[in-house]
């Protein structure tokens, strides 16, 4: 992955958890301050009952201002204006605090006109008493000193009741971070890959520059050695140095593709374009080619439509992409091969190359991987054909440097068809050759 498209998931993978983040936090705010709220309206509800009550058992009229007093968040203070029977106050505390659905521990004080003192009722709870507090750990209630006959009622467990009532939103919210930690996880691992990615290419490009040199002595003395005389009379010698020369130059092909796929990811590749005769070239790829063929009893065909213009392209990595696709058309054909190379007009503005086998094909649920870097089909133990999982790659890396198209037809054991679709004159006075369509 390139550093601008990790830049591009790395801010984008933050503005979208900022906007999340954002609107969870705005979500579990006003759900606390509804929550918040709706506990006030039915405290307020039930102290008020609970004054009605107590002014109709003394037989007086409530104050119509200022009869109920917040003055904490859980502490709230009942002006009354008459003596106050704390057992009474009890009894009506929990039938109207039930009677507003708020299930919830509360403790209360009546204040005492004599000493000018908050009186200590009682602690109630709904849960298992010996949760509740000792008598040492209760706090004292504070009085008020706007108001002669007056109860207060506190409640301790307040944040725990709102928070009990935000069950979902706190859940949503946990899952939100644990997302986020993996989002960050996720992106450590990208980082780390991509370092180690980088120290990977690093290697391969200094380990295939140093087989560079190496290389090149040696096809040097292969040269030599089989321009030599007494190798020219010896026909065992002469195959030795031949094998020695093939396979140097099969093992540079392969150092230049690796140095080539390098030059791809690093974005300097350059192509050296010019006007090539396409037919000319089949010809002359499939006559090293045919005699693989050959030897193993196959058939090569052609099928060149003659009225063909040249195309524009590298000639150089336009001759490996055949190669790399009728070796690989020879490789996997457990018979005698029997390929068919033919290039036809699609239409007034492309043309198809199309090389198709008879081998063993393939399987639909590889098809989509097989144009990835060093992907190979798994064959279980067998490795009967080899290779480096790069031909593919290759060939659709340089389709895309030219901006032609590659498509592939194939199934188990009913061979493979490769098409590329290429512009008949130079791509940028043809933009419309890629709605051409494939020819089957």
């Amino acid at each position: 992955m390139k550093d601008v498209q990790i830049l591009r998931v790395f801010f984008l993978g933050v503005m979208a958890i900022i906007g999340i983040l954002s609107l969870q936090t705005y979500w579990v705010v006003n759900n606390w301050n509804t929550n918040e709220e709706e506990f006030n309206e039915r405290v307020h509800s039930a102290l008020y009952r609970v004054a009605q009550s107590i002014a109709k058992m003394n037989d007086i009229s409530l104050p119509a201002r200022n009869l109920i007093k917040q003055r904490s968040a859980n502490y709230y203070i009942v002006n009354t204006e008459t003596e106050i029977d704390p057992s009474a106050l009890e009894f009506y505390l929990q039938k109207e605090l039930e009677r507003q659905q708020l299930r919830i521990d509360f403790e209360y004080a009546v204040f005492d006109c004599s000493n000018r003192q908050m009186v200590y009722g009682n602690y109630c709870t709904y849960g298992n008493q010996d949760n509740a507090p000792s008598i040492q750990d209760r706090s004292n209630l504070p009085s008020d000193q706007d108001f002669t006959y007056y109860f207060g009622v506190r409640f301790p467990n307040r944040s725990n009741f709102l928070f009990g009532k935000m069950q979902i939103a706190l859940i949503l919210t946990g899952i939100l971070f644990v997302t986020v930690l993996f989002f960050a996880y996720s992106l450590w691992i990208i980082f780390r890959q991509k370092r180690f990615s980088e120290m990977q290419k690093d290697f391969i490009n200094n380990m295939t520059h140093e087989f560079k040199t190496p290389l090149s002595t040696i096809q040097i003395a292969a040269d030599v050695f089989l321009k030599h005389t007494e190798v020219q009379k010896d026909q065992r010698l002469l195959q030795y140095a031949g094998i020695i020369k093939e396979q140097n130059t099969r093992l540079n092909h392969q150092v230049e593709r690796v140095l080539d796929i390098a030059r791809f990811e690093k974005d300097n590749f350059d192509l050296h374009l010019e006007w090539i005769d396409l037919s000319d070239l089949i010809l002359t790829v499939t006559s090293s080619a045919r005699l693989r063929v050959q030897e193993r009893g196959g058939m090569l065909e052609l099928e060149l439509d003659q009225a063909i213009e040249p195309v524009w392209g590298d000639r150089f990595h336009l001759t490996n992409l055949l190669h790399s696709l009728l070796d690989n058309a020879i490789k996997y054909s457990l018979e005698a091969p029997k390929i068919m190379v033919s290039l036809q007009a699609l239409s007034p503005l492309s043309l198809q190359l199309k090389i198709q086998d008879s081998g063993i094909g393939i399987p639909k649920e590889y098809q989509a991987k097989i144009f990835e870097k060093f992907y190979r089909i798994p064959t279980g133990n067998v490795h009967n054909v080899k290779g480096f999982g790069l031909g593919l790659y290759y060939v659709q890396r340089i389709c895309l440097a030219h901006g032609w198209k590659i498509r592939l037809q194939s199934d188990s054991g009913q061979g493979t068809c490769m098409a590329i679709v290429i512009p008949r004159t130079h791509p940028k006075n043809t933009p419309a050759y890629e709605s051409a369509p494939v020819v089957r």
